[in-house]
């Protein structure tokens, strides 16, 4: 089929902060060499930051560099971390860990309280300014290969096609974007991205990939509960035995919070929902006092890296590399990733320019200097620093912590040599669940409807949108796996472990079957990490569907 077709220098899948720094920092390398460089980005939300979502304290190093006067240039980092608490939580009760016993680098001093969904706006204006062309509401779904293999671009994705397949009226059919490099920043579990991935081999010689989800909400809460540049995390409760993550709570600029809580994605429970857990981490008495008489505002999911340094692929292969989210870059024990998908993103741009301006016509189909600069760069020693963290909690939360601050406090004292070990991940995720007949059954509170809700009415708040007529976005390999192995196996986890309700066990005895309402997903790919066949695949949707996030 022939397509119509555009060509530019670099094409970016992606416009999260990864992507966009690419692509701000390509421009500027072009504008201090005198250089005319083509950059596209693409972005399958309606807008950039609509599908956003991040707790998000942002280390300013990565942006300090991209743009040293950031603050005349208006850039919304407007609320500096001012405390620090820390709290283990049982039941009833909480514990503080005085600041002086943890490790420097949890130190969120110097850093921004922010809404990452409106960075990355700020970050697309910037861009756009140098001459990016960014275009909001595209989806890339197919990649382009060279005759030789090589990484040739990305399609567009054809816009109204009905559930049938067929074309409807509405029926727009998608663009080749070609370029000398593609870069991959589609976040995390990347629909493109996992493709590339097993495509080249990326991942052959690093550990699987770990994950969490993350599951949070915006709120506006009465100003007497408010505390701007408090940063609140909290471990414990109501997590039990074989699961394992914890919460955040930062105090944002106009009354507003930010919540959240991350539930490990290697649980073992098949009866442990993380919406679940969310619901009622809030109603603790620690945590519950901060949001009476405040209103909830949005709502939102997303899975996160964790496999750390162990779990970073090849970044390199012809044509092109991944960025951001898209290898993995979040320090988890810092709870961040921002200021290393900006760097990376930067990184490969230094890289791509590099092999352009010296042949423009011809540039080598590899960009080697971008798999070595990362590992000579502050991304590479932020993570090394923190290695041990992740795999040391399967030794359980105790064991885990004192290891975790073990290596931590002697990596800031200069003394991580006396560690020189780096402990392994074992499987990937989706293997950790236990059968349903080895489980206990968790029993959860229903929603008081003031500071816990159904998922129904938090999926409203996210205000995600997808054509009913559209081919469907999450895709079974097999149909009868749901039932003859999913729901014997495991009373079908996929009902739990999604945050926006899209999966349903419909029917009875042998007339059961698996419903999915994909125009409630929320994009978080949790279902395809999660799921114990690996019978789920997320593929994009219609560009301009999902989620559509204010200040998130």
């Amino acid at each position: 089929m022939d397509r119509e077709f555009m060509e530019y220098d670099i094409v970016i899948v992606g416009a999260g902060p990864a992507g966009l720094s690419s692509a701000i920092k390509l421009k500027q390398l072009a504008k201090e060499n005198n250089y005319e460089i083509s950059v596209c980005v693409l972005e399958k939300g309606t807008e950039v930051g609509s599908h956003i979502l991040s707790g998000n304290v942002l280390d300013p190093s990565a942006i300090n560099e991209l743009f040293p006067n950031w603050k005349d240039l208006g850039a919304p980092l407007n609320i500096q971390v001012k405390e620090d608490k820390f709290l283990v939580l049982t039941k009833n009760k909480s514990f503080s860990i005085p600041s002086f016993l943890l490790p420097p680098l949890m130190n969120n001093h110097g850093n921004y309280a922010i809404s990452l969904g409106n960075l990355c706006r700020w970050l697309a204006n910037q861009a756009e300014s140098l001459g990016v062309e960014i275009y909001p509401g595209f989806s890339a779904s197919e990649i382009l290969f060279n005759d030789e293999g090589s990484v040739k671009g990305v399609i567009t994705g054809d816009m109204g096609v009905g559930k049938d397949g067929k074309p409807t009226e509405k029926y727009m059919q998608g663009m080749e974007l070609r370029a000398k490099y593609t870069f991959f920043a589609e976040g995390v579990r990347g629909s493109l991205s996992k493709k590339i991935i097993k495509r080249f081999s990326l991942d052959k010689e690093s550990c699987p990939q770990k994950y969490a989800i993350g599951i949070k909400e915006l709120w506006e809460i009465d100003s007497k509960n408010h505390k701007p540049g408090l940063v609140l995390h909290t471990q414990g409760w109501p997590l039990s035995k074989g699961s394992a993550g914890g919460s955040w709570m930062y105090h944002l600029e106009n009354n507003q919070v930010s919540v959240g809580f991350v539930v490990n994605l290697d649980y073992k429970n098949p009866y442990l929902s993380p919406y679940e857990e969310f619901q009622r981490f809030k109603l603790h008495p620690s945590i519950k006092k901060f949001f009476e008489n405040g209103k909830r505002i949005s709502y939102g999911a997303r899975a996160i890296n964790e496999g750390g340094l162990q779990s970073i692929p090849k970044l390199t292969f012809p044509g092109g590399c991944l960025i951001g989210c898209s290898a993995g870059f979040v320090n988890v024990p810092r709870i961040k990733g921002t200021h290393n998908a900006m760097k990376t993103g930067m990184l490969a741009a230094e890289s791509a320019f590099k092999e352009i301006i010296i042949n423009n016509e011809n540039p080598s189909l590899i960009m080697n200097e971008y798999e070595n600069s990362w590992k000579r760069s502050s991304v590479w020693k932020d993570l090394w620093k923190v290695r041990n963290v992740k795999p040391g909690l399967k030794w359980g939360l105790f064991l885990g912590n004192v290891h975790a601050g073990i290596n931590m406090w002697l990596n800031d004292l200069g003394l991580g040599f006396l560690l020189p070990y780096t402990l392994k991940h074992d499987k990937p995720d989706h293997l950790s669940l236990n059968k349903a007949k080895n489980s206990e059954r968790i029993e959860y509170p229903k929603p008081d409807n003031k500071i816990s809700f159904s998922r129904t009415d938090s999926v409203y708040l996210a205000a995600t949108q997808h054509d009913d007529n559209q081919p469907d976005h999450l895709v079974l390999n097999d149909e009868k796996t749901p039932i003859e192995l999913n729901l014997k196996e495991y009373d079908s986890p996929e009902q739990r472990y999604c945050p926006a309700g899209v999966y349903e066990i419909i029917g009875k005895g042998i007339n059961r079957s698996l419903q999915i309402n994909a125009q409630n997903c929320v994009h978080c790919k949790t279902c395809d990490i999660k799921d114990p066949s690996q019978n789920i695949n997320w593929v994009t949707p219609e560009g301009a569907s999902g989620p559509n996030y204010p200040n998130m």
